[in-house]
């Protein structure tokens, strides 16, 4: 199978930068989202990614506004999948929330679309029952960044088939990322296992007052040679993701720093400060105080 039509399903921090990046590499893509005031904000952020795609990899301004012209926007899911191959999901990181969003879209989807879920931590097992299609049914997840951190990691079911794995590993270099390919289903695939526990830990040292947001990057950056902490990693992120994880973790284990840490979290959400996407989180944007040449000192 070829791919050429793409839909974006969600359209914030990762869901955006999908779209885009699928439409620089001349995919036809639509972004769909559920209100004209997500879309709205959509469009915003895809905006807002010519400053760091021409930084880091050079990209001029006629050529991002080529990559515009292959993006299209759209409330009405029915009408944004009617020619789709494949439908990238990228909506908020609540197991209800997809499971009715694949419902839905199992209705009014082609029989050739492939649905790919870019979910951080749930598996495509726990949402593989609300698909008409198992065997086109994968995890596609990016990281953030995705033109500079360009990995796309492939996660199936043991229904899914080998056909799928391999149209979406095609699929994957056109966009120009590195395939990653899960042998057997893992919460979290290889990135996340390796980075929620790192940003945990950096967390709980801020809940319990042990160090503030700059001292603790400061730590990790000079005594590990790493170009960014992992406070800033989770103002890049945003904190609604991890926000959200928390809490299906605390609706299982009654952890008091947990509980701390999460209190802390929604306050920050609450007052508008969840990360580089609201221009502020642990840091102010555009001009993150971790990019002072004096931050280290």
């Amino acid at each position: 199978m070829t791919i050429q039509n793409v839909v974006v399903a969600g359209g914030g921090v990762l869901g955006s930068q999908i779209a885009y990046q699928t439409a620089l590499k001349n995919f036809h893509v639509t972004l769909y989202d559920i209100s004209d005031e997500s879309i709205t904000r959509s469009k915003k952020r895809v905006d807002s990614l010519f400053p760091d795609y021409q930084a880091d990899t050079g990209l001029t301004e006629e050529k991002f506004a080529a990559g515009l012209k292959n993006l299209n926007f759209s409330t009405n899911l029915a009408n944004a999948v009617q020619n789709a191959d494949l439908v990238i999901e990228a909506i908020p990181e609540k197991l209800e929330i997809k499971q009715a969003f694949y419902q839905q879209l199992s209705k009014v989807a082609p029989d050739k679309t492939i649905f790919a879920s870019n979910s951080s931590t749930l598996t495509p097992s726990m949402m593989v029952k609300d698909v008409d299609r198992p065997a086109k049914f994968v995890n596609l997840h990016f990281a953030n960044r995705i033109w500079l951190f360009n990995t796309a990691e492939i996660m199936g079911t043991p229904q899914t088939a080998p056909d799928t794995i391999e149209t979406l590993t095609k699929f994957a270099r056109a966009i120009g990322m590195v395939p990653i390919i899960l042998k057997k289903e893992q919460p979290g695939y290889v990135l996340n296992s390796l980075l929620v526990p790192f940003e945990i830990a950096a967390l709980k040292l801020w809940a319990t007052g042990i160090a503030d947001a700059s001292t603790i990057d400061k730590d990790w950056i000079i005594s590990t040679g790493a170009k960014m902490g992992p406070m800033a990693t989770m103002d890049i992120i945003g904190l609604r993701t991890p926000y959200y994880v928390g809490l299906e973790y605390l609706k299982t284990h009654d952890d008091p720093v947990s509980k701390l840490t999460m209190q802390k979290m929604k306050e920050m959400i609450d007052a508008g400060h969840s990360g580089k996407d609201d221009g502020q989180g642990f840091y102010h944007y555009p001009n993150p105080e971790y990019l002072d040449p004096n931050f280290l000192k």
